[in-house]
């Protein structure tokens, strides 16, 4: 197989071309993917076709899968994949979409998961793309002030925060013994691998900051949030049906637009990576 690696922004993101992961890559191949991963913090792997078990062997080239809190989405034949759809709904009635809203994923755990990687079965005709942001970039272009002052920050994490705009879903009673009340995680990250520092927020789980008072809390994030999620920092992907994207939870936010018609399935198969706990 001849695999291609192209970029597809100057700072986030690289499409794979040439690869097919229900079939065994050499130790060299699977090197120079996972390095392509810490480079560009999103791959994009083009043209898979895969059920769900060959795609559970065929990410563990990347790392140990991270099992998800929610089971209520695991697949019963390959209960290490959930899928993601636009058909579920809240018990209220109401369309659940998604990954709505900025986030890092599972940041509620001691040891979030280092990537989450989707691969798109069905698709609408148009939008439903994926926004993500380099937390790199956004820590480096803080004023020297701004850094100083978030350096030692911990940030208290929990299944969902009473400020969150985003509605979860409900745990299911198996899951609920098995997810920490709360964690703290520190706001400034160190990226194991690269050593660059990030910002590390998710404001649908930080509920404050350990020693700080809720205003001031929430006027700083609301503000370190603002300043991230600006166009120079975000890679905007357009889904392709057979992609299989996997992205660096450690230093990405993301978000999944709902900007569809919802009488079209989207539906994909999503697997996490674990990871370690953030310094």
């Amino acid at each position: 197989m001849k695999c291609e690696i192209s970029p597809l922004s100057d700072h986030t993101g690289a499409e794979v071309r040439g690869i097919d992961l229900s079939r065994p890559l050499d130790g060299e191949m699977r090197a120079r993917l996972n390095r392509a991963f810490v480079d560009h913090s999103v791959l994009v792997i083009r043209g898979q076709t895969l059920t769900a078990a060959q795609l559970l062997a065929g990410v563990q080239l990347f790392g140990t899968v991270f099992h998800q809190h929610n089971t209520r989405f695991a697949l019963p034949e390959c209960p290490e994949i959930h899928y993601l759809s636009n058909q579920d709904k809240y018990d209220d009635g109401k369309r659940y979409i998604p990954g709505a809203g900025y986030h890092t994923d599972h940041s509620n755990a001691a040891m979030p998961p280092k990537a989450t990687i989707l691969l798109a079965l069905k698709l609408p005709d148009t939008g439903g793309d994926t926004q993500y942001v380099n937390m790199h970039r956004a820590y480096e272009d803080l004023p020297a002030e701004t850094r100083q002052r978030i350096a030692n920050l911990v940030g208290i994490h929990v299944y969902q925060s009473k400020h969150s705009e985003r509605k979860l879903t409900g745990l299911p009673p198996e899951a609920k013994g098995k997810v920490p009340e709360f964690v703290r995680h520190p706001i400034v990250r160190t990226h194991p691998e690269t050593g660059r520092k990030s910002l590390y927020l998710n404001p649908i789980r930080i509920e404050s900051i350990e020693g700080m008072g809720e205003a001031e809390a929430l006027s700083l994030l609301d503000a370190l949030l603002a300043h991230a999620t600006q166009e120079k920092y975000q890679y905007r992907h357009k889904w392709q049906p057979g992609d299989m994207v996997m992205w660096d939870n450690r230093c990405l936010l993301h978000k999944a637009n709902g900007d569809y018609d919802h009488s079209q399935v989207r539906y994909m198969y999503r697997v996490m990576l674990q990871g370690d706990t953030p310094v």
